[in-house]
């Protein structure tokens, strides 16, 4: 059961992050300043994917790594969004921070 919440909490993070960098920036969530907050959401979302799917790592590194370069790359395209190099990486460093946490993570 564990497992499948964590699966299910994994790719719906992978949603949100998907509305947030994509929707306009007056409907997406505001906590902090933008780095931080790509820094955060990228750190649990792979934080979460590494503990889903621990043997499959190079599967968790390529859904976290290739989402934070097509989000990026996705928004030189969306009306009202830039994508910028230091976002991506921001992202590519919380989501690298947060694979390799998962590995530190006891398995219950």
């Amino acid at each position: 059961m564990f497992h499948r919440l964590v699966v299910i909490a994994a790719w719906l993070s992978l949603a949100f992050i998907t509305f947030a960098t994509l929707s306009s920036p007056g409907l997406r969530p505001h906590i902090a300043g933008p780095g931080f907050e790509h820094l955060v959401a990228f750190t649990v979302s792979g934080l979460l994917f590494g503990i889903a799917y621990p043997r499959h790592m190079i599967f968790v590194v390529a859904i976290v790594l290739v989402s934070a370069v097509l989000l990026e790359s996705l928004q030189l395209v969306v009306p009202g969004r830039h994508g910028r190099l230091p976002d991506l990486l921001v992202k590519l460093a919380g989501g690298s921070i947060g694979v390799v946490a998962s590995r530190f993570v006891k398995r219950a």
